[in-house]
């Protein structure tokens, strides 16, 4: 019984002695109180660091206003001051688009200066040219027609091209009739009064072509182009 009972004891104060008192985890009253010290100091430093910084002002916005308008200007093409002054124009008046108007103007400012440009200065001579390029002749054979009607009036050089037996005489009829359309529209000249200034023909591209021939062989063909150039004048 005594033994049982010391055994029981002594498991009792085993037991009593593996459980851990509340106020172990803790630690003493001296260091509890140190922490407290340290966390209050961190938390005044933390504080006095919070109110020494200066707050940031915010950057004034800017007025978005302006921005719209130029976005708007730069889609539609149209400014605002143009804007206002299509709506102030009188309601029976229908109003053109900005872009439109200064389209017309410039058009119609560019066609007025056309023709001070074109006006020769004084004493100049008015030249009226026409091209035709690649016909398919040779150069020597449209300088056969061509020598014919070099000086010649207007009216003398479409007779002679109308009674030239030679092919290329049509192509110099068509170019001559180009020229004279050009002397009408572009300087308002009349087609009896102008002459032959220079008549040209210069060479243009050949192009290559082959013929056979007997035994395998092949010979070159050469298919000639020119260039054939009329200028015109007023006669004196």
């Amino acid at each position: 019984m005594a033994d049982r009972q010391g055994g029981k004891v002594a498991g009792d104060a085993g037991t009593k002695q593996d459980k851990p008192s509340a106020e172990e985890g803790k630690g003493t009253p001296e260091k509890v109180a140190a922490e407290a010290a340290e966390a209050k100091a961190a938390e005044g430093t933390e504080t006095t660091a919070t109110k020494a910084a200066p707050k940031k002002k915010a950057a004034p916005r800017k007025p978005k206003t302006p921005k719209a308008e130029a976005t708007a200007a730069e889609e539609t093409g149209v400014g605002k001051e143009e804007a206002e002054a299509a709506e102030k124009a009188p309601s029976g008046q229908k109003k053109a688009p900005a872009a439109k108007t200064r389209a017309r103007d410039k058009a119609e400012a560019k066609a007025a200066a056309k023709p001070a440009a074109e006006q020769p200065a004084a004493g100049q001579r008015v030249l009226v040219r026409a091209n035709a390029k690649y016909v398919r002749t040779s150069a020597r054979k449209a300088r056969l027609v061509c020598d014919h009607i070099r000086g010649k009036s207007v009216d003398e050089a479409f007779a002679i091209l109308a009674h030239t037996p030679r092919h290329v005489a049509e192509d110099w009829r068509k170019l001559l009739q180009s020229a004279v359309a050009n002397a009408e529209h572009n300087h308002e000249l009349l087609g009896d009064d102008l002459r032959i200034h220079t008549v040209q023909a210069d060479e243009g591209p050949t192009l290559k072509r082959f013929r056979p021939r007997a035994m395998g062989r092949a010979t070159k063909i050469r298919k000639r182009t020119s260039h054939l150039t009329i200028t015109l004048t007023p006669k004196d």
